[in-house]
């Protein structure tokens, strides 16, 4: 019998040290479970994997390209061409990238890499920071690993190669933490990339090294916390459909101190 008490006791004495514990924790001024506290907003989840949620900005709904615009400079409407409820990256017409500027979001993009071309292409976050798009199907170009599709271009190769066959459809799904700067340009914190390809997990918060260059170590250059999202026009007539964002908030407990 004194054997059970002391477990309860102890048990009791477990149980009271986690309550302080999470009291302690809790996120600001709210208690926890205050009644008091803001319930989440709701929203309406798309009816099938990859279609928009209803509090997403719809970038290419596979209709027109009045989102996008050139990126070159002097700017000047997208010339990319749109046929069959996608859009297609037109050799010698350059980049584009949304009017729109973004910050932390929620990404989703589809493309489809085209047979006989390397379907080199990519999708910069903040016009800057690279994930890659390229005909990585069974390593068929053999690229470097942090070159091929959904690696961070020049820092992190993915965790592994979710590619599907050339010619169907992909799709990435992207949460983007971008960097914040002091008033000098020194980096408070670096950003971070999660991505799933396909619905695989193939980058795991992984940390933001510097703007994306060919060839060397990317390092860091101070910029405005929202720019616009980018795709690359690198020579090959990639396909791009179902393109849309969320741009998210700062996190409630830390105001945005540090990564999530």
């Amino acid at each position: 019998m004194g054997r059970w008490i002391r477990l309860g006791r102890w048990a009791r004495w477990v149980a009271g040290f986690a309550l302080a514990g999470a009291v302690a924790y809790a996120d600001g001024p709210w208690k926890v479970h205050d009644r008091n506290r803001p319930l989440p907003r709701e929203v309406t989840p798309g009816e099938r994997p990859g279609d928009p949620p209803s509090d997403a900005i719809i970038l290419f709904d596979g209709k027109d390209l009045s989102k996008w615009e050139t990126a070159s400079p002097g700017g000047g409407p997208a010339q990319w061409k749109v046929e069959d409820g996608a859009m297609t990256v037109v050799p010698g017409t350059g980049s584009i990238q949304t009017k729109e500027s973004f910050g932390d979001c929620q990404l989703h993009v589809e493309w489809k890499a085209v047979e006989g071309t390397e379907s080199n292409s990519g999708v910069f976050l903040q016009g800057l920071y690279e994930l890659q798009i390229y005909d990585s199907y069974k390593n068929k170009h053999r690229i470097y690993a942090d070159g091929v599709a959904a690696s961070m271009y020049g820092q992190h190769p993915p965790l592994v190669n979710a590619c599907r066959e050339t010619g169907t459809w992909q799709a990435f799904d992207i949460i983007y933490h971008g960097p914040r700067f002091d008033g000098d340009g020194k980096v408070l914190r670096p950003g971070t990339m999660t991505v799933l390809h396909n619905g695989v997990l193939v980058l795991d918060h992984a940390v933001i090294k510097g703007y994306t260059v060919h060839g060397a170590e990317a390092k860091y250059k101070a910029h405005p916390p929202k720019l616009p999202i980018l795709l690359q026009n690198h020579g090959n007539p990639v396909g791009f459909r179902n393109i849309w964002v969320r741009p998210l908030p700062e996190p409630e407990s830390d105001g945005g101190s540090s990564p999530r």
